[in-house]
Protein backbone atom coordinates (compact mmCIF):
# COMPACT_ATOMS: atom_id res chain seq x y z
CA UNK A 1 0.00 0.00 0.00
CA UNK A 2 1.14 3.69 -0.74
CA UNK A 3 1.58 6.12 1.34
CA UNK A 4 -1.75 7.71 -0.51
CA UNK A 5 -3.68 4.88 -0.03
CA UNK A 6 -2.78 4.29 3.76
CA UNK A 7 -5.53 5.45 6.23
CA UNK A 8 -5.10 8.41 8.62
CA UNK A 9 -3.65 7.70 11.90
CA UNK A 10 -6.44 9.14 13.35
CA UNK A 11 -8.57 6.19 11.29
CA UNK A 12 -6.44 3.22 12.71
CA UNK A 13 -8.24 1.44 15.16
CA UNK A 14 -7.24 1.62 18.63
CA UNK A 15 -3.72 -0.52 20.04
CA UNK A 16 -5.23 -2.73 22.79
CA UNK A 17 -1.73 -3.07 23.67
CA UNK A 18 -0.94 1.10 23.95
CA UNK A 19 -3.44 1.52 26.39
CA UNK A 20 -2.60 1.98 29.96
CA UNK A 21 -4.41 -0.69 31.87
CA UNK A 22 -6.92 0.76 34.14
CA UNK A 23 -7.76 -1.57 37.96
CA UNK A 24 -10.35 -0.21 39.84
CA UNK A 25 -9.02 -1.67 42.70
CA UNK A 26 -6.20 0.78 42.33
CA UNK A 27 -8.58 3.65 42.67
CA UNK A 28 -10.59 2.38 45.94
CA UNK A 29 -7.11 1.36 47.28
CA UNK A 30 -5.69 4.87 47.11
CA UNK A 31 -9.14 6.66 48.26
CA UNK A 32 -8.82 3.99 51.57
CA UNK A 33 -5.30 4.92 52.22
CA UNK A 34 -6.69 8.43 51.75
CA UNK A 35 -9.00 7.72 54.36
CA UNK A 36 -7.13 5.85 56.97
CA UNK A 37 -4.99 8.34 56.76
CA UNK A 38 -7.27 11.41 57.81
CA UNK A 39 -9.01 9.13 60.45
CA UNK A 40 -5.11 8.63 62.04
CA UNK A 41 -4.40 12.62 61.51
CA UNK A 42 -7.31 13.48 63.30
CA UNK A 43 -6.95 10.66 65.89
CA UNK A 44 -3.27 12.48 66.78
CA UNK A 45 -4.25 15.82 66.75
CA UNK A 46 -7.32 14.77 69.23
CA UNK A 47 -4.69 13.11 71.76
CA UNK A 48 -2.06 15.64 70.90
CA UNK A 49 -4.33 18.33 72.15
CA UNK A 50 -5.25 16.48 74.95
CA UNK A 51 -1.53 15.82 75.83
CA UNK A 52 -0.67 19.27 75.49
CA UNK A 53 -3.85 20.02 78.30
CA UNK A 54 -2.78 17.77 81.11
CA UNK A 55 1.31 19.03 80.05
CA UNK A 56 -0.16 22.71 80.78
CA UNK A 57 -0.72 21.58 84.25
CA UNK A 58 2.53 20.08 85.29
CA UNK A 59 5.05 23.43 86.24
CA UNK A 60 6.65 22.15 89.19
CA UNK A 61 9.76 20.76 89.37
CA UNK A 62 11.63 18.89 92.69
CA UNK A 63 14.23 16.51 93.36
CA UNK A 64 13.22 13.34 93.29
CA UNK A 65 13.15 10.08 95.46
CA UNK A 66 13.34 7.39 93.24
CA UNK A 67 13.60 3.74 93.64
CA UNK A 68 14.21 0.35 91.12
CA UNK A 69 13.68 -2.56 92.58
CA UNK A 70 12.40 -6.18 91.50
CA UNK A 71 14.03 -9.48 90.14
CA UNK A 72 14.94 -8.15 86.43
CA UNK A 73 17.89 -7.30 85.48
CA UNK A 74 17.88 -3.31 84.59
CA UNK A 75 18.59 -2.00 88.06
CA UNK A 76 21.69 -0.16 88.35
CA UNK A 77 21.31 -0.11 84.67
CA UNK A 78 18.80 2.66 84.63
CA UNK A 79 20.74 4.30 87.27
CA UNK A 80 23.88 5.15 85.55
CA UNK A 81 21.51 5.90 82.21
CA UNK A 82 20.68 8.87 84.70
CA UNK A 83 23.45 9.88 85.66
CA UNK A 84 25.11 10.02 82.13
CA UNK A 85 22.05 12.53 81.32
CA UNK A 86 23.49 14.48 84.67
CA UNK A 87 26.55 15.07 83.22
CA UNK A 88 25.33 15.72 79.69
CA UNK A 89 23.15 18.48 81.22
CA UNK A 90 26.51 19.74 83.43
CA UNK A 91 24.44 18.62 86.88
CA UNK A 92 27.54 17.45 89.47
CA UNK A 93 26.71 13.65 90.45
CA UNK A 94 27.75 10.73 93.01
CA UNK A 95 27.63 7.21 92.79
CA UNK A 96 27.86 5.05 96.11
CA UNK A 97 28.00 1.31 95.78
CA UNK A 98 27.00 -0.80 98.41
CA UNK A 99 27.57 -4.10 97.39
CA UNK A 100 29.59 -3.93 93.98
CA UNK A 101 32.60 -2.11 95.32
CA UNK A 102 35.37 -5.15 94.35
CA UNK A 103 34.42 -5.28 91.30
CA UNK A 104 35.72 -3.73 88.03
CA UNK A 105 32.18 -2.62 85.94
CA UNK A 106 32.52 -0.83 82.73
CA UNK A 107 30.27 2.37 84.54
CA UNK A 108 33.70 2.78 87.45
CA UNK A 109 35.61 2.74 84.85
CA UNK A 110 34.04 5.28 82.40
CA UNK A 111 32.57 7.85 84.78
CA UNK A 112 36.15 7.32 87.44
CA UNK A 113 38.18 7.56 84.05
CA UNK A 114 36.88 10.39 81.79
CA UNK A 115 33.87 12.25 83.89
CA UNK A 116 35.51 12.34 87.34
CA UNK A 117 35.28 15.69 87.11
CA UNK A 118 31.30 15.53 87.21
CA UNK A 119 30.66 12.26 88.67
CA UNK A 120 31.85 11.54 92.46
CA UNK A 121 32.16 7.79 92.62
CA UNK A 122 32.70 5.64 96.17
CA UNK A 123 32.90 1.75 95.60
CA UNK A 124 32.01 1.09 99.49
CA UNK A 125 30.67 -2.40 99.28
CA UNK A 126 33.21 -5.79 99.29
CA UNK A 127 31.10 -8.49 97.34
CA UNK A 128 27.44 -10.50 97.90
CA UNK A 129 27.22 -11.16 101.62
CA UNK A 130 27.59 -14.88 100.59
CA UNK A 131 30.96 -14.11 98.96
CA UNK A 132 32.50 -12.17 102.00
CA UNK A 133 30.63 -14.29 104.47
CA UNK A 134 31.37 -11.72 107.20
CA UNK A 135 28.06 -10.41 108.54
CA UNK A 136 29.82 -7.86 110.74
CA UNK A 137 32.78 -6.64 108.02
CA UNK A 138 29.25 -6.02 105.42
CA UNK A 139 27.17 -4.38 108.41
CA UNK A 140 30.53 -1.94 109.03
CA UNK A 141 30.91 -1.60 104.84
CA UNK A 142 26.80 -0.47 104.55
CA UNK A 143 26.82 1.90 107.43
CA UNK A 144 29.76 3.64 106.10
CA UNK A 145 28.37 3.68 102.65
CA UNK A 146 25.49 5.21 104.22
CA UNK A 147 27.50 7.83 106.10
CA UNK A 148 29.35 8.98 102.70
CA UNK A 149 25.71 8.77 100.98
CA UNK A 150 23.95 11.10 103.68
CA UNK A 151 27.41 13.84 102.97
CA UNK A 152 26.87 13.88 99.54
CA UNK A 153 22.90 14.34 99.79
CA UNK A 154 23.51 17.27 102.32
CA UNK A 155 25.87 18.84 99.37
CA UNK A 156 23.30 21.05 97.55
CA UNK A 157 26.16 21.25 94.82
CA UNK A 158 25.85 17.52 94.21
CA UNK A 159 22.47 17.12 91.94
CA UNK A 160 21.75 13.54 91.67
CA UNK A 161 23.23 10.73 93.94
CA UNK A 162 22.80 7.45 93.16
CA UNK A 163 22.95 4.70 96.02
CA UNK A 164 23.42 1.56 94.32
CA UNK A 165 22.72 -1.39 95.56
CA UNK A 166 21.53 0.19 98.88
CA UNK A 167 18.02 -1.93 98.79
CA UNK A 168 19.71 -5.36 99.58
CA UNK A 169 21.76 -3.71 102.79
CA UNK A 170 18.16 -2.78 103.85
CA UNK A 171 16.68 -5.82 103.29
CA UNK A 172 19.33 -7.65 105.35
CA UNK A 173 19.06 -5.07 107.91
CA UNK A 174 22.52 -3.88 107.91
CA UNK A 175 20.96 -0.40 107.72
CA UNK A 176 17.94 0.99 109.46
CA UNK A 177 15.46 1.55 107.05
CA UNK A 178 13.08 4.18 108.64
CA UNK A 179 16.96 5.85 109.49
CA UNK A 180 17.02 6.29 105.64
CA UNK A 181 13.29 7.07 105.45
CA UNK A 182 13.83 10.01 107.93
CA UNK A 183 17.02 11.04 106.35
CA UNK A 184 15.35 11.38 102.77
CA UNK A 185 12.37 13.26 103.88
CA UNK A 186 13.92 15.69 106.45
CA UNK A 187 17.41 16.28 104.87
CA UNK A 188 17.53 15.65 101.30
CA UNK A 189 17.75 19.30 99.67
CA UNK A 190 14.43 19.90 97.47
CA UNK A 191 16.14 19.92 94.24
CA UNK A 192 18.73 16.88 95.11
CA UNK A 193 17.41 13.65 93.42
CA UNK A 194 18.09 10.32 94.90
CA UNK A 195 17.57 6.98 93.38
CA UNK A 196 18.12 3.69 95.53
CA UNK A 197 18.66 0.26 93.00
CA UNK A 198 18.29 -3.14 94.21
CA UNK A 199 15.63 -5.86 94.61
CA UNK A 200 13.77 -6.61 98.01
CA UNK A 201 12.80 -2.47 98.28
CA UNK A 202 11.52 -2.05 101.71
CA UNK A 203 7.70 -1.10 101.64
CA UNK A 204 8.54 2.06 103.98
CA UNK A 205 10.81 3.28 100.99
CA UNK A 206 8.63 2.59 98.70
CA UNK A 207 5.74 4.59 100.77
CA UNK A 208 7.93 8.09 100.55
CA UNK A 209 9.53 7.46 96.88
CA UNK A 210 8.19 9.67 94.16
CA UNK A 211 8.69 7.31 90.96
CA UNK A 212 8.92 3.64 92.21
CA UNK A 213 9.72 1.32 89.01
CA UNK A 214 9.81 -2.87 89.68
CA UNK A 215 12.17 -4.37 86.93
CA UNK A 216 10.13 -7.70 85.95
CA UNK A 217 12.22 -11.08 85.05
CA UNK A 218 10.79 -12.99 82.02
CA UNK A 219 14.04 -14.41 80.95
CA UNK A 220 17.43 -14.76 81.96
CA UNK A 221 20.75 -15.96 79.89
CA UNK A 222 21.97 -16.74 83.43
CA UNK A 223 18.97 -19.77 83.98
CA UNK A 224 20.25 -21.11 80.42
CA UNK A 225 24.10 -21.10 81.76
CA UNK A 226 25.10 -17.96 80.53
CA UNK A 227 27.59 -16.02 82.76
CA UNK A 228 28.05 -12.72 83.33
CA UNK A 229 29.26 -10.81 79.96
CA UNK A 230 31.07 -7.24 80.13
CA UNK A 231 28.89 -4.68 78.62
CA UNK A 232 25.64 -6.71 79.39
CA UNK A 233 26.33 -7.47 83.44
CA UNK A 234 29.04 -4.86 84.20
Amino acid sequence: MSDQTKPPMSDLPPDPSAEPSVDPSEDLSEATTAADDARHSAKMAKKKAARDKIMATKSGEKGLIIVHTGAGKGKSSSGFGMILRCIAHGMPSAVVQFIKGAWDTGERRLLTENFGDMCQFFAMGEGFTWETQDKTRDIAAAKAGWEKAKELIRDETVRFVLLDEINIALRYDYLDVAEVVEFLTTEKPPLTHVVLTGRNAKDDLIEIADLVTEMTLIKHPFRSGIKGQPGVEF
